[in-house]
């Protein structure tokens, strides 16, 4: 089991998470933050970090879309350990529904 990203992180990308990972396995778009599946190692401290509750255990029902998107940008884009300002909106976007399609394939900037 890891934890996988979800679609309430895009457009908020709250950092809360990456600061409390043990083992460095977030990695950073330009507007969304994923986990690389071989890297966590399911310590769970994340989970409860996160202000817009999108972190998941992969092991919830649905989330295959997800396992996906997580392993893929993981392969493509940088490395992101430490804390930062949300992206301007965030709480706005927080909950909002059928934020997939504004998923950015675009690289962040990572540490």
């Amino acid at each position: 089991m890891t934890y996988v990203v979800v679609e309430n992180c895009i457009k908020c990308k709250y950092t809360d998470c990456v600061e409390v990972c043990p083992v460095d396995c977030f990695y950073e778009g330009e507007n969304f933050l994923v986990i690389n599946p071989d890297e966590c190692i399911d310590c769970g401290v994340c989970e409860p970090e996160c202000p817009a509750e999108a972190i998941l255990p992969d092991t919830e029902p649905g989330l295959e879309k997800w396992i996906e998107i997580n392993a893929k940008y993981a392969a493509e884009w940088p490395n992101i350990t430490q804390k930062r300002d949300s992206m301007d909106g965030a709480d706005e976007q927080n909950g909002k529904p059928g934020k997939l399609a504004d998923l950015s394939p675009n690289p962040g900037e990572g540490d």
